[in-house]
Formats: C-alpha cells, structure tokens, sequence
C-alpha cells in the first residue's frame, strides 16, 4: 500500500517521530496508522535500551507553583540541542503541569501519571527518546506545600531551579532568596538541618587538613634553617624536576628529604590535640557560615552591606524567617 504524505503527517502529529521514520514505520505497516504507531514506539524502547549507559549531563528543569503546590522536575537528555528544543521543553512543561494537578511527591508517582494520547509519563519519555535518538531520564522531582512559595528558573535557560518558602507574606524576599539559593549553593537550611554524616565527614577532613598544615609549617621551618627554598622541594617529582634543571643541587636534594621524613614523623607525633581541635572547630564554623542558607552572606541586598541571609529577612519585616528550600542544578555543583 502506498504511503502519502498525509499518512505521513498524521503519523508525525500523533507521535512526535520524524518524517524519515514515520515514512518507514508506515511502510512497514503496510499504511496501518495504529501499527506504525506501535513500530514507532518499540523503537523508541529499542534506542532507550541501547542509550541506557549514555551520560545525561544536558536538559530541561522547570519549576512552577500552583495555589500552594510547588514542584520543579528535570528532563535530562545527552545533548543542549535536544535539551533546546521547543517540543522537549513542551514535554518538560506537560510532565510538570500533570504532576502538579495530581500534587504528587514522588518521581515514581510523577512517571506513572498519564499525559496526552493516554501516555503515562514514563512512556512519554521513552517515545521522545526514540524520536530523537538520545537517552533521556527525569531527575531532581522536589515539592514545597503552603503559602509563602516563590520560584525561580535561573536566567530562564531552564538549567537551575529554587523554590523558597517564608514564614510570612513577602514576594520580593521570597524571590530574592530564590535567588540567593540559586547563587550560592547552600547544602542546607541552617546548622542543625545539616546531616550529622555531612557533619562528621567535613568534620574528618578539618581535622586532617589542620594536621598537615601543622606539620608542614614545621618542615619549612626546618628547610629554611637549612639554607633550603622549601617551594623547591615540596614534592619528589618537584625535587627531581628542579634538580634536572640545574635549580638545585643533588646534595641539597638529598637533605630536603631527609629533613621531611625526620621532621615530618617528629612533628606528628607532637601534635598537640587541643590546638588541632580548635583549629578544626574553627573551619567548621566557616563552613556552616559558606554553607547554610541562613548563615550565608547575602548577595541581593544594599550595595556595601554585609550582612547574613537572617539578618536581612528581619530587616525586611521582623521575624520573618525561612521554612524550607529546593534546589536543582543540571550542572555538577
């Protein structure tokens, strides 16, 4: 049976396939729409399978609140030119709309919804996959319920989204601590909401680092009573490189490596455990104050002013506070 282009066209309408393949899937089903419609979507199944393995570092994230629902959600894809496209984006703002309307909490009942053409989510998501050729997968489904919520698409290029909630009435603090979100990265709402597991890691590696820099300042101390730059000798592959090149001499060489191991083993085993202690604590402070919402400098106030995220929502209205916040990147951050 003869394929024409209106077949053609309707094929490409109901599925969002190329004409090139809408054309070979009707070709082979002998002009049947119902069954090039289904040869359509197991290819779709075929290349998700095939692409299962590909890395998902592109995307749409949309965010969007609705009479006291808010929810962002990311359609991840290979590619910004598949992630650009109108009809991807159209198919990001669709999932996002029926999660919303359901108010779901989960990104497993958010692939279960259905969409147009009786699709549930998920089929959707294999469907396009197929058309365009690319592994395709939802991520970073968060959700916020209440009053107070304000949203942001960062620079509307659908890349990061925030969403914020306040104690109280306050559009333009809700918007710019949205933004602040977005800015800044906080890993969580203030100390007490960081993870103790988060805690104790960044905890860990205070303590390490404190005791290497200890260590290392009594190694330069000694170098340099040596007679030796310690910038020369602070790794072998340094040690060697600057002795090929004339810049240090290999009898130099050799003592800078006895003076590390000997004042190295020496200094770490006089640490004293107070002062690594303090130190510590106080590299945790800057990283609770880099790192909670709260705490953080805020970027979006009066020019010159130095100020926290708190200390600047009371100044905008007193007690006004934040409750809770979301944030999705498609970026590694």
């Amino acid at each position: 049976m003869a394929v024409t282009i209106e077949d053609i066209k309707k094929l490409r309408a109901m599925t969002g396939a190329g004409m090139k393949d809408c054309k070979k899937a009707l070709a082979e089903a002998d002009g049947d729409i119902n069954k090039a419609v289904e040869l359509v979507r197991e290819r779709g199944l075929a290349i998700a399978a095939k692409r299962s393995d590909r890395t998902t570092s592109n995307g749409c994230v949309l965010v969007k609140n609705v009479n006291g629902f808010a929810a962002m959600i990311a359609l991840k894809c290979e590619t910004d030119f598949v992630a650009n496209g109108a009809d991807y984006v159209a198919l990001t703002q669709e999932i996002l709309d029926a999660a919303i309307a359901a108010k779901a909490h989960t990104l497993d009942e958010v692939k279960e919804l259905k969409i147009s053409e009786g699709l549930t989510v998920a089929e959707a998501v294999t469907r396009r996959s197929g058309v365009v050729g690319e592994k395709m997968e939802l991520d970073g489904y968060n959700v916020l319920e209440g009053d107070n919520i304000s949203v942001y698409d960062h620079m509307r290029r659908h890349t990061l989204a925030t969403m914020v909630k306040l104690s109280a009435p306050n559009e333009e603090a809700g918007y710019k601590v949205a933004m602040q979100v977005a800015a800044m990265k906080p890993v969580a709402l203030d100390e007490a909401s960081v993870p103790q597991s988060v805690k104790d890691e960044e905890l860990r590696i205070a303590i390490e680092k404190t005791k290497e820099e200890q260590i290392e300042r009594q190694v330069n101390v000694a170098l340099k009573k040596a007679g030796i730059n310690a910038n020369l000798v602070d790794s072998d592959d340094h040690i060697a490189s600057n002795v090929a090149k004339g810049w240090l001499s290999q009898e130099d060489a050799d003592k800078a490596v006895d003076i590390r191991k000997e004042v190295s083993a020496t200094a770490a085993a006089n640490l004293k455990e107070q002062m690594i202690q303090n130190i510590a604590k106080g590299r945790m402070a800057k990283f609770f104050k880099e790192n909670c919402l709260v705490d953080q400098e805020f970027q979006f106030g009066d020019e010159g002013a130095k100020e926290s995220v708190k200390e600047w929502l009371n100044k905008q209205e007193k007690g006004l506070t934040i409750v809770d916040f979301k944030r999705f990147s498609l970026s590694a951050d």
